[in-house]
């Protein structure tokens, strides 16, 4: 039976390439045409990775979260929709600039992962699989969201502090929307990272009879909750706003990236088959 998985989830990378030329090109022409084509091919983008997530759940017979490549690639597709959702419901065409260069630049990564469907091994044989990572990826899709804001916050601000373009600052969401955005993208994702180590403290206690053994993946999970656990108190204790909020969420995301792919490489244990 041919595989069709490959050339549509290449199909997905190469239409999140052209949105993102297409939105980064609107800020430097200012033309709003641009912007329209560049929603156009990140939706078309995100229909052909959703169709290589259905394809790959249809080939092995169960959710596409078994390794690297299928988490990948629905969390960009949860990424990518929760902008094009802000984009419908509040015009934000802007953030699309950093928003799809890095759903592109993730679907390139996780596409080099790529490995064929087949059954899961012992260890992942649970109902806690669903569970565990869906948790994973409304978290990490909701931080990388994050990201893409907070990028464009460092950039509106110094536009604006060094008087840029009139006409391209009327197109840039104001700082305070866009610290707004990124505390509640933020927000949104800590009961989730939350459940995360939940799920995966009771999993690991079915499938290796211990709650918590310590593992690179578990230790850097817990690292990254506590970054934004440290970033809210932040918010919520010594008022930080701002420059510094926006720091420590692209710090944070750096954290994020080591956590779900670093760790993966650099440092293989228990969760070695997540490769």
């Amino acid at each position: 039976m041919p595989n069709y998985e490959i050339p549509v989830i290449v199909t997905a990378f190469f239409l999140y390439f052209l949105a993102a030329i297409c939105y980064i090109s609107h800020l430097v022409y200012l033309r709003p045409v641009l912007a329209r084509l560049g929603r156009l091919a990140a939706a078309a983008g995100l229909a052909a990775n959703i169709a290589a997530a259905v394809l790959r759940t249809l080939a092995s017979g169960q959710a596409p979260f078994a390794n690297m490549y299928e988490f990948g690639i629905v969390m960009v597709a949860v990424t990518v929709g929760a902008y094009l959702w802000v984009d419908l419901k509040l015009g934000q065409a802007a953030l699309g600039a950093f928003a799809l260069p890095v759903a592109f630049l993730f679907t390139g990564v996780f596409v080099l992962f790529y490995q064929d469907a087949k059954p899961l091994m012992p260890a992942l044989k649970s109902n806690w699989l669903l569970a565990h990572v869906a948790t994973a990826v409304i978290a990490y899709g909701a931080l990388t969201f994050s990201f893409a804001v907070a990028l464009l916050y460092r950039w509106r601000s110094r536009l604006g502090a060094g008087g840029g373009d009139p006409a391209l600052l009327a197109l840039l969401p104001g700082l305070p929307v866009l610290e707004e955005m990124l505390t509640r993208a933020i927000l949104l994702a800590m009961p989730f990272l939350t459940l995360l180590i939940i799920t995966g403290a009771v999993w690991a206690e079915y499938a290796w009879g211990s709650y918590w053994r310590w593992d690179p993946k578990e230790t850097w999970s817990l690292i990254t909750w506590l970054v934004y656990a440290v970033y809210l108190h932040g918010r919520a204790v010594y008022a930080w706003q701002g420059k510094t909020a926006a720091n420590w969420a692209i710090a944070g995301f750096l954290v994020v990236v080591f956590t779900f792919i670093g760790v993966n490489i650099l440092l293989p244990g228990l969760h070695s088959y997540a490769l």
